[in-house]
């Protein structure tokens, strides 16, 4: 009898410890450039952006309220609005670097703009703003990138 709990015992130890760990890393998922947005659309697009960044210059929270999505609502707070502002170049001028879809976390896949700062003749431009929008024009993430 004791032969067989030893056994039983040496059997559970190897077992519990020969468990696999894996590592799980989270990444920004890829914009799939190869679909492209109607050029209507991208024109919407452009004027929610357009309409954002001028509320954020001039710090109206109300009216960055009216440009984003309700998905995002309860989330954005002045503390992270003060933190894009300042990630924002209000004196640059953007344009449109390349558009697509991009997949998010909730399974959906969502029209995205990247705009490049005019005076940036780089490519890829080193400074960058990526702009995830629903389809009715509302503005569900905004993304700078700076070069470091």
């Amino acid at each position: 009898m004791k032969k067989i709990f030893a056994a039983l015992g040496l059997f559970t130890i190897i077992f519990a410890s020969a468990q696999n760990v894996s590592k799980v890393e989270v990444q920004n998922p890829a914009m799939d450039v190869l679909a492209s947005i109607p050029k209507d659309k991208i024109e919407l697009y452009n004027q929610a952006f357009s309409k954002f960044v001028s509320a954020l210059k001039t710090a109206d929270k109300q009216a960055v309220g009216l440009l984003i999505s309700d998905k995002v609502k309860s989330m954005v707070d002045e503390n992270m609005i003060q933190k894009l502002s300042g990630g924002i170049s209000f004196e640059r001028k953007t344009e449109v670097y390349q558009s697509g879809y991009q997949k998010l976390l909730d399974g959906q896949t969502y029209p995205a703009i990247q705009y490049k700062y005019a005076d940036d003749k780089n490519d890829p431009p080193r400074d960058s703003i990526t702009v995830i929008f629903e389809n009715d024009g509302k503005i569900l993430g905004v993304k700078p990138n700076y070069s470091k």
